[in-house]
């Protein structure tokens, strides 16, 4: 019995996502690289949405979640969720503030720093890894 390539396709959509979730344009990146017809992609791609196996929803809560538990600030991870084509997400879960501050804490103690020098670095590190300046600045109180 030979496979078409819809079925080629649906396959190697359903082991990448028993690896782990994948937004609908991860999937049809990945899809693409190996060669595949774009509308086949598309057909699969709706089929696998319409039988729940792929939600973009599902992945933005587990993306967030691991991103958060990183200590990765909302800007960073909206982001990174833009990049993989999701623009539906709530972030209401998430304390930021909380998260901030412990990011701080964790890299450079309890101890908030005395020199501009040093807490400009400080707050160099947390707009790096995402954090809006409220965030930052709640950080240092």
């Amino acid at each position: 019995m030979t496979q078409t390539p819809k079925d080629i396709c649906y396959a190697s959509a359903m082991r990448l996502l028993v690896r782990r979730e994948h937004s609908a344009l991860e999937l049809k990146q990945k899809l693409s690289a190996k060669g595949i017809d774009a509308e086949i992609i598309d057909i699969v791609i709706s089929k696998l949405i319409n039988q729940n196996y792929q939600s973009d929803e599902r992945f933005a809560e587990g993306f967030i979640q691991m991103r958060f538990n990183q200590g990765k600030g909302p800007i960073k991870i909206t982001h990174e969720l833009n990049q993989r084509g999701v623009e539906d997400y709530c972030f209401s879960d998430f304390d930021f503030f909380s998260l901030a501050k412990k990011t701080r804490q964790n890299k450079f103690g309890h101890e908030l720093p005395e020199e501009f020098k040093e807490e400009a670095k400080q707050k160099r590190f947390l707009q790096s890894r995402g954090f809006s300046f409220d965030h930052i600045d709640n950080a240092f109180k």
